[in-house]
C-alpha cells in the first residue's frame, strides 16, 4: 500500500478510471506515509483523517459510478496552513495569531473540492510566511526529507517537505519573493509561481500568488487546471482563459534562452549550484535552443527597497498587536520588523517603488528571449534550526535575488530538479518567462525533465 503514495496524481486518476485501486486505498497508504515520516519532518498541520476518509468514499462512489467530479477527483492534496479551509483556524505560521475558525474556503479550496480532491491536511509555514525556512513560534520546525538537519524551505515549508516524502501527489502553497520555488529547490520537487492573477487568490497582494507543488511537471500542469478556475473574490485576478495545460509537448529547438548565473546581489553562488545549472542549459543547448548569458539587473537599490518596504508592512502588522501577543512572535522576525519603526515615509515611498522598478527591469529581458535559465537559490538548502541562510535576521532576503524579480513583474517562473550537491542535495533550476505565458514555461519544464539524467530514488524516512 505504501506505493500508492508514491504515484502521480495523472496515473491516480487513470488508476480510478480502470478500477486498479481506489480513493480510499490511496487515502490509507498516503495516511500511512505521513504516520511514518510525521514525527521527523514537522509537515502538517490541521490533519483531520475522518474527515477526508469521508470525502475518499464520496469520490469512491463516484467512480463507481463513473462520474467523477473534476480532474483531481478522490486524489489526496495538501494546503499551505495560510491558505483558508472553512472551519480551520489560520495562524498564519505565528503563535500570536488569535485563532478563530475561517468563515469560507479560499477559492484555491472550494476549486479542490468541486473538482473532489481529498484534502486530508493543511502545512506548515513560518511566522507570518516571511521566512525561507521552518522555523515558526506557532508549529514544530520542519525538515528536509532528503536530510533531516537541513530545512525544507519556505515559506510553504511543510508543503516542500511533504511533496518529496510523498504525502500524496499534489500540494498547494503560495509565493511573494519565492516561497514555492525555494521549498521546491531545497526538496527536488516541482513548484510553480504562476503569471500574477493566473490562480485567483483571496485576500489578493501584490506580488502574492498561489501555486502547485508536485513532483513532476505534468502534476503540476493538471492541478493549474483547477486552481485558476474563475473567483470573484479576486480582483487582481486575470480574465478566465481556455488553455490547455496539459498539452505540454513543445518544442526546444529555436527557443532563445537567457542564461543568468549571478545577479551579483546577495549571498555568493555556490560553485556546485552553477554547475548544475549550466550542465541544464548546455542539456537544452544540444536540444536545439539558443543559450545566452545575460548581464544581471537587479540591484542592490531594488532588494534592499523591498526589504524595508515589507519591514515596515510587518512592522506596522506587529506593532497593531496588543503587547502579549506580540510578544509571541518569532524574536528574528520580531527584530526585523521593529528595524523599520523610524523609516521615514520618503524611505518607505521608495522602497514600495522599487516593485515597479523591478517589473520594468524583469520584462525588460524577455522582450529578446522567451526563457530565462536561473538557479532557485545561490545556496543548497541550510540547517534547519537556522531560520535564516546567512544566521541573521537583518539580512533576511540575501539569497531571494533570483526569485524575487518575477514576483514584482508578475512572469511565470517554475523550479525543477537539475541535480544534487556532493552531500546529495537537490539544486533548483528556475525557467522563468514572458506574462501570462505559463504554459510555454511548463512546456520548456517539460522538456528539460525528459533531457536530464535519471533522478535519485525519492528518500525513505
Amino acid at each position: 500500500m505504501a506505493e500508492l503514495a508514491d504515484l502521480s496524481a495523472v496515473d491516480l486518476v487513470s488508476a480510478y478510471r480502470s478500477g486498479e485501486t481506489s480513493p480510499v486505498e490511496v487515502l490509507d497508504a498516503v495516511l500511512e506515509r505521513v504516520e511514518t515520516c510525521e514525527p521527523k519532518l514537522c509537515a502538517t498541520y490541521a490533519l483531520d483523517a475522518d474527515a477526508a476518509r469521508s470525502e475518499a468514499l464520496a469520490s469512491q462512489e463516484r467512480w463507481r459510478r463513473g462520474a467523477p467530479a473534476g480532474p483531481v477527483d478522490g486524489v489526496p492534496v495538501t494546503v499551505k496552513e495560510n491558505i483558508a479551509t472553512k472551519g480551520t483556524p489560520v495562524p498564519l505560521g505565528t503563535a500570536a495569531t488569535e485563532l478563530v475558525a475561517a468563515r469560507n474556503d479560499a477559492p484555491a479550496v472550494a476549486r479542490l473540492r468541486e473538482s473532489g480532491a481529498v484534502i486530508f491536511t493543511k502545512t506548515t509555514m513560518p511566522d507570518y510566511g516571511m521566512l525561507s525556512s521552518g522555523a515558526s513560534s506557532f508549529h514544530h520546525l520542519a525538515r528536509n526529507p532528503w536530510d533531516l538537519s537541513r530545512t525544507p524551505g519556505g515559506s510553504s515549508a511543510g508543503a516542500g517537505a511533504a511533496a518529496a516524502a510523498g504525502y500524496g501527489p499534489l500540494h498547494v502553497g503560495t509565493d511573494i519573493g519565492g516561497s514555492i520555488r525555494l521549498p521546491a529547490g531545497w526538496c527536488g520537487v516541482v513548484g510553480l509561481k504562476p503569471s500574477f492573477g493566473r490562480i485567483p487568490v483571496d485576500p489578493p497582494y501584490a506580488g502574492r500568488v498561489i501555486g502547485p507543488m508536485t513532483r513532476t511537471v505534468t502534476d503540476t500542469a493538471l492541478l493549474s487546471s483547477v486552481l485558476a478556475a474563475p473567483d470573484a473574490r479576486d480582483h487582481t485576478a486575470l480574465p478566465p482563459a481556455d488553455l490547455d495545460w496539459l498539452a505540454l509537448d513543445g518544442e526546444v529547438r529555436g527557443l532563445r534562452i537567457a542564461l543568468l548565473l549571478d545577479h551579483q546581489v546577495g549571498l555568493p553562488v555556490d560553485p556546485e549550484v552553477t554547475a548544475a545549472v549550466v550542465a541544464a542549459a548546455h542539456l537544452l543547448e544540444s536540444a536545439g535552443a539558443s543559450v545566452e548569458p545575460i548581464d544581471p539587473f537587479l540591484s542592490r537599490e531594488m532588494l534592499d527597497g523591498m526589504d524595508l518596504f515589507w519591514r515596515f508592512r510587518s512592522w506596522t502588522d506587529i506593532s497593531a498587536l496588543p503587547a502579549e501577543r506580540r510578544a509571541r512572535v518569532l524574536p528574528g522576525i520580531a527584530q526585523w520588523a521593529t528595524s523599520a519603526r523610524d523609516a521615514t515615509a520618503a524611505q518607505v515611498f521608495h522602497g514600495y517603488s522599487q516593485m515597479d522598478a523591478i517589473s520594468v527591469a524583469a520584462n525588460r529581458v524577455v522582450r529578446d528571449f522567451d526563457h530565462v535559465l536561473s538557479p532557485v537559490a545561490p545556496i543548497p538548502a541550510f540547517p534547519a534550526e537556522q531560520a535564516y541562510p546567512t544566521g541573521d535576521p537583518l539580512r533576511g532576503l540575501e539569497h531571494i535575488a533570483f526569485t524575487l524579480p518575477y514576483n514584482m513583474s508578475g512572469q511565470p517562473a517554475v523550479s525543477v530538479n537539475c541535480g544534487w550537491t556532493a552531500d546529495g542535495l537537490p539544486i533548483g533550476l528556475q525557467i522563468a518567462g514572458r506574462r501570462f505565458d505559463d504554459l510555454g514555461v511548463l512546456r520548456l519544464a517539460r522538456a528539460y525533465e525528459r533531457l536530464r539524467p535519471a533522478q535519485r530514488p525519492w528518500p525513505q524516512l
